[in-house]
């Protein structure tokens, strides 16, 4: 699989990610293990989790398959810290519970360092420049690699990285942003990636499959074993069920027959050669999924079908977005 480099940094990442989000709750060991080996014997290397993902197993899970069925050295291990089980306050992004919580996934990872370590959120109640400090220290200590952020919109990610690159002393650059990005959400293209592009920040986009609807399973209705089918996933999967979702679907599908490939390559191709895009994160439920979504590798869409998908699923931008003097 081919390597990029993260952002404006030296680390390189294979241009497909793994994720874990259901590890550990819905892909049990057995079934993880396998995703792992077909992962890496695909020449993947970055494998994204979160110290939230199934309440901690996640972490837990790829910490007991690595070095017993994956050599540590052959993986880039991408985690976050910030989310937290309290209704009161989603997100925390104090000094204190960040560099807590970054020893809580090492132990679980059993691991002395992460490749890269983001904060999950943006915390409103925190001053910015503590939650950066963070970061800091754990590149620093050498308990990270690098580091990112997740989920900031596009004046946070602005601010965080500006204040990487300018405040005093020495400062971890910031190597990644991870966003919702794919044909069917493409509102990172307003200001987000301006500014990853501007400051040299790689972006990883999540869910880079629609939540699964640009695969076309559920162009006929929703499958019983889908994650539109379960009771705690469908709510996650119904935003991208409406009308305006199915027509771009429609247009993936038609490209796919043209090009003899599936509604998933086609999909997976045009947001993991999007600019400024360093690796999409793709989760499956088994290998077998997963090794459909890694045969993507010899796949590069011709410009005119990249332009008739861009076009079918073109967001609205209206002053002052991006490019807005042409408006």
């Amino acid at each position: 699989m081919e390597q990029r480099h993260l952002g404006r940094t030296g680390l390189r990442v294979s241009r497909i990610g793994l994720g874990t989000l259901t590890w550990g709750r819905d892909t049990d060991e057995h079934d993880a293990a396998d995703l792992l080996k077909t992962f890496w014997e695909a020449g993947g290397s970055l494998v994204d989790t979160a110290d939230v993902y199934g309440d901690g197993e996640s972490e837990y899970l790829l910490g007991r398959l690595i070095e017993g069925l994956v050599p540590r050295r052959d993986l880039v291990i991408s985690t976050k810290a910030g989310s937290v089980p309290d209704p009161e306050r989603r997100f925390d992004g104090s000094r204190g519970h960040l560099l807590s919580a970054l020893d809580a996934s090492l132990a679980r990872l059993g691991t002395d360092y992460v490749d890269l370590w983001q904060v999950h959120a943006y915390d409103t109640q925190t001053p910015l420049d503590e939650t950066l400090q963070a970061l800091d220290i754990a590149v620093s200590s050498g308990r990270a690699r690098y580091a990112g952020v997740s989920n900031f919109c596009g004046w946070q990610l602005a601010k965080a990285g500006t204040w990487q690159l300018a405040a005093p002393g020495v400062r971890t650059r910031l190597a990644s942003t991870q966003m919702e990005y794919s044909l069917l959400q493409r509102g990172v293209e307003r200001e987000v990636l301006p500014a990853a592009l501007d400051l040299g920040i790689g972006l990883l986009p999540s869910s880079p499959l629609g939540r699964g609807v640009l695969t076309g399973k559920y162009r006929g209705g929703t499958p019983a074993d889908s994650r539109g089918g379960s009771d705690h996933m469908a709510p996650f999967v119904a935003p991208y069920l409406d009308e305006a979702a199915g027509h771009i679907v429609d247009a993936v599908s038609i490209a796919a027959d043209g090009l003899a490939v599936t509604p998933l390559q086609v999909a997976l191709a045009w947001v993991r050669d999007r600019p400024g895009v360093a690796a999409p994160i793709v989760g499956a439920r088994n290998a077998q999924q997963l090794a459909a979504a890694l045969s993507v590798e010899a796949l590069s869409l011709p410009d005119e079908i990249c332009q008739a998908l861009d076009d079918v699923s073109a967001p609205v931008h209206r002053y002052p977005d991006q490019d807005w003097s042409t408006l």
